[in-house]
């Protein structure tokens, strides 16, 4: 994912977010430079601010749309029906009006990936394993049954597996927000334990005070 803002204090603050939501994401402060960073990096998804110094965000997104396949999520403060349908003209997917909640940005992001076609394949963890593109789920040759909210929450862990998520990170991915709701998290955690586990031995394990990871035994 790749963020072009030039207010740098909002560009961290893009990238931090969309970063902690487990997004891999890379920032720019303008469109120079932009045509070798989508060579190089090859986005799902650019987030692109409107009013930038020298070529302005449609212009930055017909260059997109001519070498990518990248989806492009506009940041502006200009809501005109005119610029909407300007922008949109330049191939813009979605639109983010400042000022925005966090928690906006992240759900139009996974709703425009969603569209593109960009899903997690299916990934292994022990004898675990995710299908997130048929919504599936198998311990060996058991089939585990769960809920969509638990099957976003075990996709994310599977997506990062052997990495850390913090709680702050979950709820931002998987829910969709960052206020923190007491044992929300915790609550799926455990019934995702109590059913993966039937079937063999613990794959999500608690890294206190940080957080959890899904990784295989030891």
């Amino acid at each position: 994912m790749l963020v072009v803002e030039d207010d740098d204090a909002i560009n961290r603050s893009l990238v931090g977010s969309l970063s902690d939501a487990g997004y891999e994401v890379r920032g720019l402060p303008d469109g120079r430079g932009l045509e070798a960073e989508l060579d190089r990096f090859r986005p799902d998804l650019v987030v692109l601010d409107w009013m930038l110094p020298g070529r302005d965000g449609p212009a930055l997104s017909r260059v997109i749309r001519a070498r990518t396949a990248a989806a492009v999520i506009m940041v502006t403060a200009r809501d005109e029906v005119e610029d909407r349908v300007r922008g949109f003209d330049a191939g813009v997917d979605d639109y983010v009006v400042k000022p925005f909640a966090t928690s906006e940005l992240l759900a139009r992001t996974r709703a425009v990936l969603r569209r593109a076609g960009v899903t997690v394949g299916t990934v292994q963890v022990d004898d675990l394993l995710v299908d997130a593109g048929a919504a599936r789920v198998t311990r060996g040759d058991a089939e585990v049954d769960l809920t969509a909210t638990e099957l976003r929450l075990l996709v994310f862990l599977a997506e990062n597996r052997d990495r850390v998520m913090s709680t702050l990170q979950i709820l931002t991915q998987v829910w969709g927000y960052d206020d923190y709701a007491d044992n929300l998290v915790q609550v799926h955690i455990s019934a995702l334990r109590r059913k993966t586990e039937a079937h063999g031995p613990r794959l999500i394990h608690t890294a206190r005070g940080l957080g959890y990871v899904l990784r295989a035994p030891r």
